[in-house]
């Protein structure tokens, strides 16, 4: 939901200036505008990715609030506990937006690729045009244009369709009927195409349904789409003019082709169709304008608007969404192995209250609606260590959190004792503490103990000490490292622990069935016996 939420005001934000500027420019040529558009649909799409390097700045956002699963929201005063057993399944959580959101760009992309398999299908039934009038004004406006790709032109069996297709192989699709055209029409039909092909503008308005499919919610998004078409056929227009056809003439051809093809609109929207009617009038006004600039972007307009594409894109990557009200606190329990882990008692404490969920067999855990502010996060699962955390509910995204647990501390108390000199030595005890583990866990079990040896110095001046150890237990077994955890030990004392710890073996650790590396604190006493 954040994500949606952050890539609307983002796109939003450049999709509106780009549109203000593209109006701005109405007594400058189609082309600038059309490439004005062109920037401002891909700085849309990356100012998304741009936002998780560029230092952020927030925008205060009316909180979204999911109906909790269960009464006890923090009270104004007071302690409220509630237990919070989640075991709906993860779908259910989904808000109805997001939802709504994920039907639309299905309904979307359906629609679109839908368009393109019919024209794709159209065009590969369609019979390329081999007659050597046609081919020869093909080769001669290509040359004009400089395009040095191979073009075909293909008669297909619509009434309607004259359009653009395809980027790599492109073809002229014309109506059935196209073969009465006289050789001037035909002229004007492949001008009018090619400078569609040389300016690549299929992939480009393809690309912008493709975008206006996933933000299908945004009217700025349809605004631009249309504004992208009507001055990519306007900018075609400029360039047919250009060539020497006469305004008033070119007119005419193109109400006598919006006569012919009755349905070039949006039956075919997956191609660049020539006699779009919703955009004719304005199209026949602007070809009969003498004061009209018709220019192709200079070098320096172009400078400037790379700049001015920066000066929006920047801020826009910049813009983070923030929740200014209280939201549902939901989260995900992981171990160290990545795999969820059910059951985990979760709390959040503040001054004011405390209130706790436990994890689904999905791992996740969720809150009733909680507000902005600092809390203690705790965690406790047996077997894993203990988890208490600071956390602040600030922007939206920290109302979803992943805890990872650590795997439980192992302890064991090692006691050696000796009588002093002359007295016979008695048995030393040995102990274990025992480790709290849960269901996933095996604790490993002690395949070698080697008992410490009391140091001779130590016992000769009637000695005893504690020495504290931190050992790492590997995954095959194995003592990795041994650490003495105080400074008030004596050396002697220090080295034996140390060298019979290093000696011990033990079966491996086993989380989710995966052996992984534990800690161990041993606490060896060394005792004389009067």
């Amino acid at each position: 939901m954040t994500l949606l939420i952050d890539l609307t005001i983002r796109s939003s934000v450049v999709v509106a200036a780009g549109l203000l500027l593209t109006a701005c420019l109405a007594r400058r040529s189609a082309a600038l505008r059309h490439r004005v558009l062109v920037a401002t649909l891909l700085t849309a799409v990356a100012v998304a990715p741009a936002s998780l390097v560029m230092p952020g700045w927030s925008v205060t956002l009316p909180a979204y609030e999911s109906a909790p699963t269960a009464p006890g929201a923090f009270a104004a005063s007071g302690t409220v506990s509630t237990d919070v057993v989640v075991d709906a399944p993860l779908q259910d959580t989904l808000s109805p937006i997001v939802m709504a959101w994920v039907g639309g760009v299905l309904v979307a992309a359906c629609a679109l690729i839908a368009g393109l398999v019919r024209v794709g299908r159209m065009a590969a039934r369609a019979a390329r045009v081999d007659d050597a009038g046609w081919v020869r004004i093909l080769d001669e406006v290509a040359a004009r244009y400089g395009l040095t790709r191979g073009i075909a032109i293909a008669q297909t069996d619509s009434p309607d369709l004259l359009a653009t297709w395809g980027l790599l192989r492109p073809q002229v699709l014309v109506p059935r009927h196209a073969r009465a055209w006289t050789p001037e029409r035909v002229r004007v039909v492949l001008s009018h195409e090619l400078a569609h092909i040389r300016r690549c503008d299929w992939v480009v308005q393809m690309g912008a349904e493709a975008l206006r499919a996933i933000l299908w919610f945004n009217p700025l998004m349809w605004m631009a789409c249309r504004r992208l078409r009507a001055e990519s056929e306007q900018a075609c227009d400029d360039e047919v003019l250009g060539l020497g056809v006469g305004g008033a003439t070119y007119a005419a051809h193109l109400l006598e082709l919006a006569r012919q093809c009755r349905r070039p609109g949006s039956a075919w929207a997956s191609a660049l169709p020539m006699a779009h009617p919703s955009t004719l009038e304005r199209r026949i006004a602007a070809m009969l304008n003498p004061r009209l600039d018709r220019q192709p972007p200079s070098r320096r307009a172009m400078a400037a608007l790379a700049v001015a594409v920066l000066l929006v894109a920047l801020p826009a990557a910049a813009l983070r969404a923030r929740q200014s009200g209280p939201a549902q606190l939901t989260g995900t329990i992981f171990d160290v192995s990545g795999a969820v882990v059910p059951g985990v008692r979760v709390t959040v404490v503040t001054a004011q209250g405390r209130q706790t969920a436990t994890s689904n067999a999905s791992g996740r855990f969720e809150f009733p609606v909680i507000a902005p502010g600092k809390y203690e996060l705790q965690v406790t699962q047996a077997g894993f260590r203990e988890l208490r955390q600071e956390i602040d509910l600030r922007d939206a995204r920290d109302w979803d959190r992943l805890v990872m647990l650590q795997v439980g501390t192992l302890s064991e108390t090692v006691s050696v004792r000796e009588s002093r000199l002359g007295a016979p030595a008695a048995q030393p005890a040995f102990g274990a503490q025992p480790l709290r583990v849960g269901g996933t866990i095996n604790p490993p079990k002690k395949l070698r103990d080697v008992r410490p040896t009391y140091p001779p110095s130590m016992r000769e001046a009637g000695l005893s000490g504690v020495v504290p150890l931190e050992a790492v237990i590997g995954r095959d077994g194995n003592v990795l490292t041994v650490r003495v955890l105080s400074a008030q030990v004596h050396p002697d004392f220090a080295v034996a622990a140390v060298d019979a710890v290093r000696q011990w073996r033990f079966s491996p650790t086993l989380l989710n069935g995966t052996a992984v590396e534990v800690s161990m604190t041993v606490t060896v006493r060394f005792d004389l016996e009067d």
